[in-house]
């Protein structure tokens, strides 16, 4: 992390009067590698930094601090009391933290860049690259949660002129440290977004881009963000969107089965799914329907046929720009996290309009997302 001043960290569980110092062991350059961040009225009360990411999690999350407390002369910390669902954020973590140990260049490759960039005009529903360097320009903090490879929040950072955070309850969160540690303005922690470590309405904006479905609770996840934005801030998240009941039946059948495999099993166990994929992406063939089926959700017209069975029986994600293993991945992505929420557009309306959120817009960017882009209201 860099050393910041003032600390913008509000851990939960620390009374609002206390504050957190930080400590330093080691460092390069502006980056603090290793230290803590210690409580400034009770100091048995402190958050390891560790290959450069703080680390707030509790509980279930909490890593091993054994060693740390051994080579720095210190007592464990009491463990402040975790959220009741972090057992359950627990199994997701290690999903993630497999993946984004494998695929660290994920998404910072030209090939890459050129996908998922215009993926994120459409979900922000800007027009073209330019339109997104410009959404981003003038931001003073944002945050991403779920960086994943770190790819998004250096894209962010390299085009923004205030502070940008990255947050990730995985071990991704020392991906995304080495990914854009070389940026001035960028600082990543981990954490369960449930209880972000930051003060409430402290960003202008916070993007949770295919996150808050792999939480206990989606609801709950979007109500949990959306205080750390500051009145007049901009709030973007993509959540899965409910699917006809064939894709429904096939997907809870599988990941039913495939969330029991260790991440490695469950990789092999995809890849004829990724192979089918591949292969009907080959045939280039398309069908033409002249009546919809509409108990499968089905609409009359011209489809690719890789992409009709995609959308309407099983996800077989496969896409020219990204190598076997990638394409691999990304089903891997939808079919081994143990939660895996799907919404309808309808249920998202129901939750802006609770939060009393009146400026927003769905963006199409897919058939299998709702993209939303929210403002707070201003006081």
């Amino acid at each position: 992390m860099r050393r910041l001043e003032p600390l913008p960290f509000r851990p939960a569980g620390l009374p609002v009067r206390d504050a957190v110092e930080l400590i330093v062991y080691e460092q390069a350059g502006a980056h603090v590698l290793e230290g803590l961040l210690r409580d400034t009225a009770d100091s048995s009360i402190w958050f390891p930094i560790t290959r450069g990411v703080p680390c707030f999690l509790t509980g279930p999350l909490r890593p091993d601090l054994r060693e740390f407390c051994r080579n720095h002369n210190l007592q464990l910390p009491p463990d402040a009391q975790a959220n009741p669902r972090a057992a359950d954020q627990a199994r997701t973590a290690v999903t993630f933290s497999d993946k984004w140990r494998r695929f660290r260049s994920y998404g910072l490759e030209a090939a890459h860049q050129d996908f998922l960039m215009e993926w994120y005009c459409k979900k922000l529903g800007v027009e073209d690259r330019p339109a997104l360097v410009s959404f981003y320009r003038d931001r003073e903090r944002v945050l991403e949660v779920g960086p994943g490879s770190g790819f998004n929040t250096r894209f962010i950072a390299e085009h923004c002129r205030g502070e940008v955070y990255a947050l990730d309850i995985s071990d991704a969160a020392f991906t995304t440290f080495e990914n854009t540690s070389g940026l001035p303005n960028c600082t990543v922690v981990q954490a369960d977004l449930m209880d972000a470590p930051f003060h409430d309405e402290f960003f202008d904006l916070i993007i949770a881009d295919g996150v808050l479905h792999h939480t206990p609770d989606t609801h709950d996840a979007v109500r949990a963000l959306y205080r750390k934005v500051k009145p007049g801030g901009q709030f973007f998240f993509y959540v899965y969107k409910k699917m006809g009941p064939a894709r429904q039946f096939c997907d809870a059948y599988i990941r039913e089965h495939f969330t029991r495999l260790m991440p490695e099993e469950c990789y092999a166990a995809c890849e004829g799914i990724t192979e089918l994929g591949r292969e009907l992406s080959r045939l280039n063939a398309t069908i033409t329907l002249s009546r919809p089926i509409e108990v499968l959700g089905v609409a009359p017209g011209t489809h690719d046929v890789q992409r009709l069975l995609y959308h309407t029986f099983l996800k077989c994600f496969w896409n020219d720009a990204f190598d076997f293993e990638t394409n691999n991945m990304v089903n891997f992505d939808w079919y081994h996290p143990h939660h895996a929420w799907q919404h309808t557009e309808a249920e998202v309306k129901g939750w802006l309009e609770e939060l009393g959120v009146v400026t927003y817009r769905f963006n199409d960017a897919n058939p299998n997302g709702l993209s939303v882009l929210l403002a707070k209201p201003d006081r």
